[in-house]
């Protein structure tokens, strides 16, 4: 099987699936347990918060672990506008952000609040300037995420950060990081972002765990569950240790090498472009700036998407048709750009891992080739 959808989620190497399976079987004890086996647990958890947060370059009593980055971005967002609650009722996203935010703020524009998506460029990049001229003095939360999930475009968080604080110093600052995470260079410190999510399985790690950050101006924030205490009592619930030491241990084995990893799967992504764009009637969709390395997004032009996945799938090769949680469904994010028709509904995504090989993109342009020239256009 050739593998070329890393966004979707990526595969567990062979030691973080042992760290997960040496606590199943050898660390069982609850960590809330006060008993010697408990609070060894205890310290265990500790321990891996603070490697997940090394990695993300923040205080490790500020991080959080949640079950996913759906969860965290809903927690953020509600956070935020409770912890704003006397500002104003206004929200200030983008129009290509993952359904996780876009979905949330659904739920408070029910509640009373107004939402300002602002739409992308042409070439699926956002401005910082569009998105500070959106702010009023109403705004209680801007959502951009670090890396868009279905194009790759890096958006400028840092930037966005420090026009807020000269424009309404009161507006918090949330960032899905979870494409971005130990695939740019990033750090939650100096981002200037109040709350940034990320996921575990987008970087080698298991499903079912995440974290958010939630930075030091947001002094009391609102706790997502009640209960037992855990997570500093803003989301209690026993902790999933097997789960976090696969995080952790994920988090360790990414951070390495990062600066190498990274320039290895740009490097992919160049030589995918040259491939790819040999293939009659495709057209590179991703920008050649300001992108991450580990997406290219392209349309096999008049080809239906979800056909060229099918096709690839018997062939061995796995991309998808943007983003895994649209399910085969039409795209927001490549509805933003506007496309022509035949285009925007032949969009198909390639990601890439730091295992991806030039030989990986060789086989998935020859299924390309091979769909191309046996299949007629349907659109």
């Amino acid at each position: 099987m050739i593998y070329l959808d890393h966004a979707a989620t990526t595969p567990i190497p062979q030691a973080v699936a042992d760290t997960m399976c040496n606590v199943l079987l050898n660390q069982y004890a609850n960590p809330s347990a006060q008993y010697k086996a408990g609070l060894d647990m205890g310290a265990q958890v500790k321990q891996w918060r603070e490697t997940v947060a090394a990695a993300l370059d923040c205080p490790p009593g500020r991080l959080f672990f949640t079950s996913c980055g759906t969860e965290g971005d809903a927690w953020a967002v509600r956070a935020a506008c409770w912890h704003n609650r006397r500002l104003g009722r206004h929200i200030v996203t983008t129009a290509v952000e993952h359904s996780a935010v876009l979905e949330s703020c659904k739920q408070m524009r029910e509640e009373g609040y107004e939402i300002s998506c602002v739409p992308p460029r042409p070439d699926g990049s956002i401005a910082a300037d569009a998105v500070l001229s959106a702010v009023r003095p109403d705004t209680a939360l801007v959502s951009v995420m670090l890396v868009n999930n279905e194009l790759g475009n890096r958006y400028p968080v840092e930037e966005i950060a420090q026009g807020l604080r000269e424009r309404n110093p009161e507006t918090l600052l949330h960032t899905d990081a979870v494409q971005g995470f130990l695939k740019v260079p990033f750090s939650a410190r100096t981002s200037g972002a109040d709350f940034v999510t990320v996921s575990a399985h987008k970087i080698g790690g298991p499903k079912g765990i995440g974290v958010l950050y939630i930075g030091e101006r947001v002094k009391n924030p609102r706790p997502l569950l009640p209960g037992g205490g855990q997570e500093s009592g803003l989301r209690s619930g026993t902790e999933a240790t097997a789960q976090i030491a696969g995080f952790a241990k994920a988090a360790e084995l990414r951070t390495a090498n990062l600066s190498g990893a990274i320039a290895h799967m740009a490097d992919i992504r160049a030589y995918a472009v040259e491939k790819l764009s040999e293939i009659p009637d495709l057209q590179i969709i991703s920008p050649n700036r300001d992108f991450a390395p580990h997406i290219l997004a392209a349309a096999l032009t008049g080809w239906p998407s979800q056909n060229i996945v099918n096709d690839l799938s018997a062939q061995g090769v796995c991309v998808s048709a943007g983003s895994a949680c649209h399910k085969g469904k039409p795209s927001h994010v490549v509805k933003a750009l506007n496309l022509p028709k035949r285009v925007r509904e032949s969009v198909i995504r390639l990601s890439f891992g730091y295992e991806t090989s030039r030989a990986d993109i060789d086989a998935a342009a020859d299924a390309l080739r091979r769909h191309h020239d046996q299949r007629f256009p349907m659109l």
